[in-house]
């Protein structure tokens, strides 16, 4: 589907290295894997800022036999060995660790979030400001801070990420007064549980969230349902964004019909309006190792968001190979668009992606295509 403005703004090549959180830690070059998956809002000047997902990586990860990761440990970044004969290495963004009855696995990454203001419009960088980037800072998310989804509530900003460890794949929530300075609240969500994504308002005095329970099982839906069993966006309510509450009723589940979305989650943040919360979010269809991500969209009650007054079963956002094909030797995935921040602009919308794990997209999609 084409758009009037669809086009990459900022990659790996615009990551000045020597400025990352992890310079002069390690004994060992790395490089920018990707430079994605951005949180979006819009600023008190009318300039946009994303919080663009730096996936900083070994350049040579495997040596002397040994496959080698990089790990936060107390105010450093060390380098992790993993014997390669232990090791399934398939997946570009991860490796498994077998000899456990259950899946281990250790990153061939490690994620910061890279604040990077942009021009009203989002298609020009105005400024990227590393001297307030947002890095791993306790053991929980010591291999890494992963995918900001930003919200705007009543005066400040609210950034929802993944944080990453050993101990928990969890949910960390930060706050902003200004949309640049960010302060780490605490873990909101637990175990394994990503793309939370705070609505842009209150409903009845709650604050509301979709989240997205991850898990290797799951139990199917009877004959003849138009569900399809597995990962699905769920609600959750809190008085305060800090203590969250998941709802009895569902939220957006995958539908039987299409194995188009045989997996979805959490893209942008709902926003309200006059039809009722808007959300885009992703569909996976299973292909090889990571699948095809595209974006879809749905319209929520306003009063109550289990209740979808509308879905699209097209997709609004494929991966575009135009757009990467400028950075065809840094490309390690295919098909993969991943929406993760919107901001109204009037007659449009402007909606920022991850593409294909390696890049941020942006596009202008005008209100009317959801009926605005």
């Amino acid at each position: 589907m084409d758009f009037p403005a669809d086009r990459l703004v900022f990659g790996p090549d615009d990551v000045d290295l020597s400025r990352s959180p992890l310079a002069g830690h390690l004994d060992a070059e790395t490089f920018v894997l990707g430079a994605f998956n951005p949180g979006l809002a819009r600023l008190a000047s009318g300039n946009l800022l994303m919080l663009v997902r730096v996936a900083e990586a070994l350049r040579e990860p495997v040596s002397n036999g040994h496959v080698h990761s990089i790990r936060w440990d107390e105010g450093r970044y060390v380098r992790d060995a993993w014997p390669l004969e232990l090791c399934d290495t398939a997946d570009p963004r991860k490796f498994l660790v077998h000899g456990g009855s259950w899946q281990v696995m250790a990153l061939t990454s490690l994620s910061w979030l890279l604040p990077v203001e942009l021009a009203p419009d989002g298609l020009e960088v105005v400024a990227v400001h590393y001297d307030r980037a947002v890095a791993p800072h306790a053991a929980f998310q010591c291999y890494g801070v992963e995918d900001a989804r930003i919200s705007r509530l009543e005066g400040r900003w609210l950034m929802t990420s993944c944080s990453v460890s050993p101990e928990r794949h969890s949910t960390t929530l930060y706050s902003s007064e200004n949309g640049l300075d960010w302060r780490f609240e605490d873990i909101v969500l637990d175990h394994q549980n990503k793309d939370m994504l705070i609505f842009e308002g209150r409903i009845a005095g709650q604050y509301w969230a979709q989240t997205r329970p991850l898990g290797a099982l799951y139990f199917t839906y009877p004959p003849g349902s138009p569900w399809r069993a597995g990962p699905s966006i769920n609600l959750a309510s809190s008085p305060d964004a800090l203590h969250w509450k998941p709802r009895r009723e569902p939220g957006l589940r995958p539908h039987a019909d299409t194995v188009a979305t045989a997996r979805i989650g959490g893209g942008t943040p709902p926003i309200l309006t006059e039809r009722g919360w808007l959300t885009l979010w992703h569909g996976v269809e299973p292909k090889e190792i990571v699948g095809i991500y595209r974006t879809y969209w749905s319209i929520l009650d306003p009063d109550d968001p289990s209740h979808v007054l509308e879905s699209e079963h097209r997709p609004l956002l494929e991966a575009k190979p135009d757009l990467t094909r400028p950075l065809e030797d840094k490309m390690y995935l295919r098909d993969v668009v991943f929406t993760t921040g919107i901001a109204d602009a009037g007659d449009y919308f402007i909606v920022a992606s991850g593409e294909a794990d390696l890049a941020c997209r942006i596009t202008h999609i005008p209100k009317s295509h959801f009926g605005l």
